[in-house]
C-alpha cells in the first residue's frame, strides 16, 4: 500500500487517529494495529522527537519507510513544530503534511508566520494544521488553559489558510490519568463555525466515552502519545523485572512494541465506535 496524504483520509467518513513514533518500534506497532483494524492511521513525529534524534531524517525516514510497506494507507505528518526550517525539512523528506505551532506567540505574529508557512507548503502540495487556543500540557501543567473562541476559529482559518486546525476544548498534553473534561458543546460550536477538520490534541487524557463523543461532536483527527508510551513502557519494565539478567534490548522492546499495537488497535475501535 503506497504512502498517502492526511489530505487523502482526513475527508473521509471515518475518524482519523493520529499517533506520534518517538523511536521505530513505535511506528511498527501502529503500522501492525492500522493493518489490523484495516484503518488508516497518520504516523507523527513531534519536535521533540526530533531533538531526542539529533535531527529529523533518521526517525523520520524510517516512519516514511513503515508507512510505504504497509498493508494499509499511512500517512507521515511533521507534530508541533515551532520552526520553519523543520517544516521545510519534513517537505523535502517527503511528509505528507505538517503541523506548524505558533500558538504561543502574539495572535498578530501567530498568524503571520502560520499564513506565510501554509503559502510555502501548499506550493509543495503539503497540508498544513496549525493551533489556536491553549491546549496545555507541554510545561507540565494540566490547567484546563484558554478555550479556542469559534469566531476567532472561523477568523484564523480564513486569516492563514490552514487545513486543520488543533482547538482547546478541555485536554491537556501529556497526561497520565484519562480524566480530562471535554466541553462538547463547544466542540459542536466550532464544528459548524471552522471550514477545516478540527483536532484533538492531548487525548490521551480522554476517557474512552469521551473520545467517541468528541468525535460525534465533530472532531476528525484525535492526537494520541502518551497513552501509547504508558503501554510501551509498562511492558518493558516487566521484561527487565522479570528477567533481570536479560540484554538483549529485542526482548525487552518487542515486548513494548506488541503491547503498544495492541493498545492502538483497541484505541482505533474505541474511536470508530
Amino acid at each position: 500500500m503506497p504512502l498517502i496524504q492526511l489530505r487523502e483520509i482526513i475527508d473521509g467518513p471515518a475518524p482519523v487517529p493520529a499517533f506520534n513514533v518517538i523511536q521505530v518500534e513505535h511506528a511498527e506497532a501502529i503500522a501492525a494495529a492500522a493493518e489490523e483494524t484495516g484503518a488508516s492511521v497518520v504516523l507523527q513525529i513531534s519536535e521533540n522527537a526530533v531533538r531526542y534524534h539529533g535531527s529529523l531524517r533518521p526517525i523520520g525516514v524510517a516512519a516514511l519507510s513503515v508507512a510505504a510497506v504497509a498493508r494499509t494507507p499511512i500517512a507521515v505528518h511533521l507534530d508541533h513544530a515551532t520552526s520553519e526550517e523543520l517544516v521545510r525539512e519534513a517537505v523535502r523528506l517527503g511528509f505528507g503534511s505538517v503541523m506548524f505551532d505558533a500558538s504561543a506567540l502574539p495572535h498578530e505574529e501567530n498568524v503571520a508566520r502560520t499564513a506565510s508557512v501554509v503559502r510555502e507548503c501548499h506550493e509543495a502540495g503539503v497540508a498544513v494544521e496549525a493551533e489556536l487556543g491553549e491546549i496545555g500540557g507541554k510545561d507540565g501543567v494540566h490547567a484546563p488553559g484558554v478555550r479556542t473562541d469559534p469566531q476567532d476559529a472561523a477568523a484564523y482559518v480564513a486569516a492563514t489558510g490552514v487545513d486543520l486546525l488543533a482547538v482547546a476544548v478541555g485536554s491537556s498534553h501529556a497526561m497520565l490519568t484519562r480524566d480530562a473534561e471535554l466541553d462538547f458543546e463547544l466542540i459542536s460550536l466550532l464544528y459548524k463555525a471552522v471550514p477545516v477538520p478540527l483536532v484533538l490534541h492531548g487525548s490521551s487524557g480522554v476517557a474512552d466515552e469521551s473520545l467517541a463523543a468528541a468525535v460525534r461532536a465533530g472532531m476528525r483527527k484525535i492526537n494520541i502519545a502518551t497513552q501509547l508510551n504508558k503501554h510501551f513502557t509498562a511492558s518493558v519494565r516487566t521484561v527487565l523485572d522479570d528477567h533481570p539478567s536479560l540484554v538483549d534490548p529485542r526482548r525487552y522492546l518487542g515486548a513494548g512494541r506488541e503491547a503498544m499495537s495492541a493498545e492502538v488497535a483497541r484505541l482505533i475501535r474505541v474511536l470508530e465506535g
